[in-house]
Order: structure tokens, then C-alpha cells, then sequence
């Protein structure tokens, strides 16, 4: 079997592996990727969409997108987000959802690289209101894989929601450990 570039860096350079699927009977779902420690989340998480051929885009602070990155960032599913305006990142998200017959969004539940005891809740109210499931999907450095879980479908009691889908993150390890 011929291997493509993509997949000669992941499986062969970085010695990673996939372990799980994404949904293909299902054209929209929000997937979230933790532990978020590090910009080498971003060439894993960009890595795995390219060998499994899922299309997806990502948020990401606006300031990534400025020349000559953002011609790149764009052109890998990038969405620019103005973090200083206040501007409904939620529902122009659900907006997406709404309009398009397939939408896959890749979310950072922590919204950052730095330790969080909380994540943010926009992947979920996301998910929610535009009535489509989560994905998880986790970095594990020390284990070299991403697992990819099979989709979930919200309940409506968030706090229950949060509890199942930061239980699929027990004792992944990302690439930087962060201090508690």
C-alpha cells in the first residue's frame, strides 16, 4: 500500500497512530480535541483530518491569520475569531450548521494551550443549538495516538454532558504537562 505524505509523517516520522473512526454516516458534528498543551496539537489534529480524508474547518484567534500565515491557516478549514469584539461566535457558528448540508467544526474545549480547571462551554452550546453530536478526540503524547470516540449525542444537562465528555480525557497526556 502506497502511503501519502500525511501519512508517512504521522505513521512513520512521529510513529502515531489512530485509533477509532469518524462518524460517516453523519454530515455535521462538533469535534473536540484535548489536552490542548501545545501548537503541535494543531499538526497532529491536521494530520489525522488529511489521512482520513474529513473535511473539516477550526477556530482560531484572528491574530493567526495575518500574512502570510492566514493564506494557509484559510486553506486548512481556519476560521478567524476576534476574541476582542463582542461578536456571537456561537450563533454565527449554529449560522454554519444551519446553511450547509455537511459542517464539521474542530473545537479546543480548553480555548487555550495553558492549564484550565473549567473548559469553555461554546462547543457545547454550539452543539446544542445547531442539534448535532461531539466527537472527542484526544492528543495522548505519551501513548503517541489519537483516539477518536464514537459521537455523542447531548442530553440538555450540561453539567451531565461535561462530566461524560471530559471522562474521555482521563490520563491522556499532552505534549507539555501542565502544573496544576
Amino acid at each position: 500500500m502506497k502511503l501519502t505524505i500525511a501519512q508517512f509523517i504521522l505513521f512513520k516520522i512521529f510513529k502515531w497512530k489512530i485509533v477509532g473512526d469518524f462518524p460517516k454516516d453523519i454530515s455535521k458534528f462538533v469535534i473536540i480535541g484535548a489536552p490542548h498543551t501545545s501548537n503541535y496539537d494543531f499538526i497532529i489534529g491536521l494530520l489525522v483530518k488529511t489521512v482520513k480524508k474529513l473535511k473539516t474547518n477550526f477556530l482560531a484567534k484572528a491574530s493567526l491569520f495575518i500574512f502570510p500565515l492566514g493564506y494557509f491557516f484559510r486553506s486548512v478549514g481556519g476560521v478567524p475569531i476576534n476574541r476582542k469584539k463582542n461578536k456571537n461566535v456561537v450563533e454565527a457558528t449554529v449560522s454554519e450548521f444551519n446553511e450547509r448540508s455537511a459542517f464539521v467544526i474542530a473545537i479546543s474545549p480548553e480555548g487555550t494551550r495553558s492549564k484550565v480547571s473549567n473548559w469553555k462551554t461554546g462547543f457545547y452550546h454550539i452543539a446544542k443549538q445547531a442539534e448535532v453530536p461531539v466527537v472527542a478526540l484526544t492528543f495522548d503524547f505519551g501513548k503517541r495516538q489519537t483516539e477518536i470516540f464514537p459521537p455523542y449525542y447531548l442530553t440538555g444537562n450540561q453539567d451531565i454532558d461535561i462530566a461524560f465528555l471530559k471522562s474521555r480525557y482521563k490520563n491522556i497526556k499532552g505534549k507539555v504537562a501542565l502544573n496544576s
